[in-house]
């Protein structure tokens, strides 16, 4: 199986440069499932129908998020009642609308993805660890061997920590939230594809999407600072993971396209 999983996909400008390339690369690479964080894909940032339709008609399968997933009052709906393949960490308090696994189906193929978040230098989360568990478990009892999870975390340490603890029960273990692509891709000991973070979609010239000049500001005077979305050429920043029938990962390759 061949994974293609796509880092934050930030505003406007991300998006579209995703509907341009994503369609031509997931040919090229015989893809057989796209996963993309969406939780920036709203103008601003956060999540709406309109930019969660417009993923996965430029060609994701699966739409994850973060800690920007409610970030738009409109997106309860979306995650709670739309039906549409988009799932929030599954870690966050129980009451929160919508879930946090999936399983994609395709041509004989099933993979399991779940969405988690971490907890150092985050708003308050259930445990991941003990999620993680519970979410391996359940995808065990369906015989479900491909699995792919998006730590959505702030800190390395964390996120490595979660790697070696899933290493042999998942697939693939790929972070986000800094929108900073790492280069420490590496398939760990029990055959589970690791990378700390996957980058983002959007433009290159910015602070993580946002203007330069806003986030310059913001970082030199501390006062309150109107975020706007950078404007300029773009990348579209991931990962694709291959498995073999077992599920273990026999290659991560990290991408940046322009």
């Amino acid at each position: 199986m061949r994974i293609l999983f796509l880092g934050d996909v930030v505003s406007v400008a991300g998006c579209e440069f995703l509907r341009k390339k994503l369609p031509g690369y997931k040919k090229m690479q015989e893809i057989d499932f796209c996963i993309v964080n969406g939780e920036n894909s709203a103008k601003g940032n956060g999540i709406t129908p309109a930019s969660a339709e417009h993923l996965l008609t430029s060609g994701a399968d699966l739409i994850t998020t973060g800690n920007h997933a409610f970030k738009r009052p409109e997106a309860e709906r979306l995650l709670e009642e739309s039906g549409l393949p988009v799932i929030r960490p599954v870690n966050f308090h129980r009451s929160a609308p919508g879930r946090g696994v999936y399983v994609l189906e395709k041509r004989g193929l099933r993979l399991g993805v779940a969405n988690l978040i971490g907890r150092v230098s985050m708003d308050q989360a259930e445990d991941p660890f003990d999620a993680a568990d519970r979410v391996l478990a359940g995808f065990a009892e369906q015989g479900i061997v491909n699995i792919l999870i998006d730590f959505h975390a702030e800190a390395t340490s964390e996120k490595r920590a979660m790697g070696f603890y899933v290493n042999g029960r998942a697939s693939a273990l790929i972070g986000t939230h800094t929108h900073v692509p790492t280069a420490d891709e590496q398939i760990l000991s029990g055959g589970t594809a690791y990378l700390t973070d996957a980058g983002m979609t959007g433009v290159i010239d910015s602070v993580l999407g946002v203007d330069i000049a806003c986030a310059t500001k913001k970082m030199r005077t501390g006062l309150p600072v109107r975020f706007e979305n950078a404007e300029g050429d773009c990348f579209m920043c991931g990962a694709v993971i291959e498995t073999d029938a077992a599920g273990r990962a026999v290659s991560i390759e990290r991408i940046c396209v322009e």
